[in-house]
């Protein structure tokens, strides 16, 4: 825990040195001064609207990486161990996997309506295709001995299930999980960008629209706060649930 504090303390202060040169450079008119922005990013922690902007990025973030996880996972698990169902949507999934997701955005506006629900299906099918090619491959990279081993004593389906696939496609599964929260921010960014009057998107880009740049950092960093708390999150689940990888590693 303390060395993780470290290295974001240390990322911190080179990221604040760097925002600092940009600043002297382009004048603090157009980039404000990092202490600036972090003092009026701290005043704005004790807001309630900037809470209620968090909440709102934050629900759609994790509203939309659950579903993300609760549909391409088990879907993964099926397509990596089974040959036939592996056949059929195959083709489908890495047919459309290079596909830029993000530009089906104004068709889901017009199927799901421009609240939540669209944001967070687009947020979920990028997501998703991650994780379910990730979990995918997870599994059919298992060596078959394991297999073998669990049925020459006896195990069914079900011992094959929990014992071999579930615990070989967790790791992987979590792996793409925690990356993919970095692309699931930026979405939410993009996707807060239109019909919406709430969310650390619609902030960053109404201060930006009315040149008041304070206010846009206060979302920037809201939003680099977001980002990090559910890469932490989603790290100490991975920890949590794959335990035999820490143990592993020591």
């Amino acid at each position: 825990m303390v060395k993780c504090a470290v290295r974001y303390a240390a990322v911190i202060l080179v990221l604040g040195l760097l925002w600092k040169g940009a600043a002297l450079m382009a004048g603090s008119g157009v980039l404000p001064h990092p202490e600036v922005a972090c003092i009026a990013f701290v005043r704005a922690l004790g807001t309630g609207g900037f809470w209620a902007d968090f909440a709102s990025s934050a629900y759609r973030a994790v509203t939309a990486m659950v579903l993300a996880w609760g549909v391409a996972f088990p879907l993964g698990l099926v397509m990596g161990s089974s040959r036939r169902v592996d056949g059929i949507l195959a083709p489908f999934v890495f047919l459309t996997y290079p596909i830029p997701k993000i530009v089906l955005l104004p068709v889901f506006l017009l199927l799901f309506g421009l609240g939540d629900v669209s944001k967070i299906a687009m947020i979920a099918l990028i997501l998703g295709y991650q994780v379910l090619v990730t979990t995918r491959d997870g599994v059919r990279a298992i060596h078959p001995k394991y297999f073998d081993s669990v049925r020459s004593l006896g195990g069914s389906r079900r011992h094959i299930l929990l014992e071999v696939l579930v615990p070989a496609a967790l790791p992987h599964g979590f792996t793409a999980l925690r990356l993919g929260t970095g692309v699931a921010v930026a979405v939410l960014f993009f996707v807060e960008s239109f019909a919406t009057m709430h969310g650390l998107g619609y902030r960053i880009m109404d201060a930006w629209g009315r040149m008041d740049y304070v206010n846009m950092f206060i979302g920037i960093l809201g939003m680099s706060l977001l980002g990090a708390v559910l890469y932490e999150a989603a790290n100490f689940l991975e920890k949590r649930m794959c335990r035999w990888m820490s143990a592993g590693r020591k």
